[in-house]
């Protein structure tokens, strides 16, 4: 079974662009710390194009945070802001890298107006 973080990152490299993301263009390194064990997720973005790989490579920007998290903000349950806002995730570069990537987590089930779903269904 895939977990919800796996199932974002796929769909944001099946989507290839995102129009949300069109005037951002850097490099983005999510570190999720789970113990002694650390995944990489490295998304590339050049005006909206996308590329997503498993890596730990060189970014503009890295974001560290618990795998439990960072699920909750691909799912909706959890705002990035005030994650960062508590200290429950770090970043270590430039951040308006961070706050433009997070248009693309969707908002809480309840929310109005328009949000990504991440399902794992084709898209």
């Amino acid at each position: 079974m895939v977990d919800m973080t796996t199932r974002f990152f796929e769909d944001l490299d099946r989507r290839g662009f995102e129009p949300l993301l069109v005037k951002t263009s850097g490099t983005l390194r999510f570190d999720l710390h789970e113990g002694p064990h650390t995944t990489h997720w490295l998304l590339e973005i050049d005006r909206g194009n996308l590329r997503v790989r498993q890596e730990d490579g060189e970014a503009d920007t890295v974001v560290g945070t618990e795998p439990r998290l960072f699920a909750e903000l691909v799912g909706g349950e959890e705002n990035a802001i005030a994650a960062l806002l508590r200290g429950d995730m770090t970043v270590v570069g430039d951040l308006r890298l961070v706050l433009q990537v997070e248009r693309v987590f969707p908002g809480p089930p309840d929310s109005r107006g328009p949000h990504h779903t991440f399902s794992g269904r084709g898209a």
